[in-house]
């Protein structure tokens, strides 16, 4: 019975998906949604107010904000190597800005370690850490 209820619960029109479909992948602002699918301002409003509606928002609104943070987790080692690659750039303001950008990383953020087993190494060369040395001793006598 308590499965009954939820299902109807959670029912939402065709129309009322329509648009939080198009609230979440289309590229228009929200009055050219509603314009779109012929809604008044007072229907959605009254849509905004009830409890489903507002349910399957704050739902796809939690799952919108999950996957950005699995994209950004993905491409994070990435971008971490292209940061340690920058600080042997030939280009002198380019290595102290990634020296620096790396040093000023949160300690909590390198400290992380990911669950799983495939970690990825990087290793830097002594040059590269002598930069780093040197733009936390410059970094340091600046301030």
């Amino acid at each position: 019975m308590e499965r009954g209820i939820m299902n109807e619960q959670i029912q939402l029109s065709r129309k009322q998906l329509a648009v939080i479909d198009d609230l979440f992948a289309c590229e228009l602002d929200e009055q050219a949604i509603l314009d779109k699918h012929k809604i008044k301002r007072a229907t959605f409003n009254r849509w905004l107010a009830d409890e489903n509606f507002e349910a399957e928002l704050v739902r796809r609104i939690k799952t919108t904000k999950l996957l950005s943070e699995v994209l950004i987790a993905k491409y994070s080692a990435v971008a971490a190597a292209k940061l340690v690659s920058l600080t042997e750039s030939e280009k002198e303001e380019t290595a102290r800005k990634a020296c620096l950008d790396i040093i000023s990383l949160p300690n909590s953020k390198l400290s992380e370690q990911p669950d799983s087993e495939e970690n990825e190494t990087v290793t830097i060369s002594d040059e590269t850490a002598s930069r780093l040395l040197a733009a936390l001793a410059e970094d340091e006598n600046e301030q």
